[in-house]
């Protein structure tokens, strides 16, 4: 086989293998392991200090200027109800990007830890159950389990999308 066939084959074989596949960073809250598209975040950040912002939800946390820019920092821990947890040393600012309909939202998250970036068969990605009405599912696209742990996979867009601001039509 030719140097030009032979790598033709390798491009063909990691174009399906991108096909069926897809990469996330996993995090942790708590004791609990979750994980987003890779391709959503932008960078990963010591926690530092916020400004402050009045007549908010607890778990929006307030605002950092990163390189100029105004971001939102919200605490997963509070906004899906796991209690407030201590800062620490290994408490990260992820941040992260979303399409919400036609403009990129940009929005830090306080995640307790990050573990590592977790390649993922999108066919073994098995649906979120089905709680009930009384239980929120809303944010998990999925769960995998990764040597024997369960891993929830977030949706990044629903998760960015703030309460009465993005449900008005412009």
């Amino acid at each position: 086989m030719s140097q030009a066939a032979e790598n033709n084959e390798i491009e063909r074989a990691e174009k399906k293998r991108l096909a069926t596949s897809a990469q996330f960073l996993s995090f942790t809250l708590g004791n609990e392991e979750y994980g987003v598209d890779i391709l959503s975040v932008q960078e990963i950040r010591s926690w530092e200090p916020v400004s402050r912002i009045p007549n908010v939800p607890s778990y929006e946390k307030g605002v950092v200027n990163l390189r100029g820019a105004i971001v939102p920092i919200i605490d997963l821990r509070e906004r899906f109800h796991l209690g407030h947890g201590q800062y620490s040393a290994l408490t990260v600012v992820m941040v992260l990007q979303a399409l919400i309909g036609d403009k990129t939202r940009v929005m830090g998250v306080v995640v307790d830890a990050v573990s590592n970036v977790i390649d993922v068969d999108k066919k073994s990605v098995q649906s979120a159950p089905n709680f009930g009405s009384k239980v929120s599912t809303e944010y998990i696209n999925g769960l995998i389990t990764v040597n024997g742990r369960m891993v929830m996979l977030l949706d990044v867009n629903k998760l960015l999308k703030l309460d009465g601001v993005d449900d008005v039509e412009d």
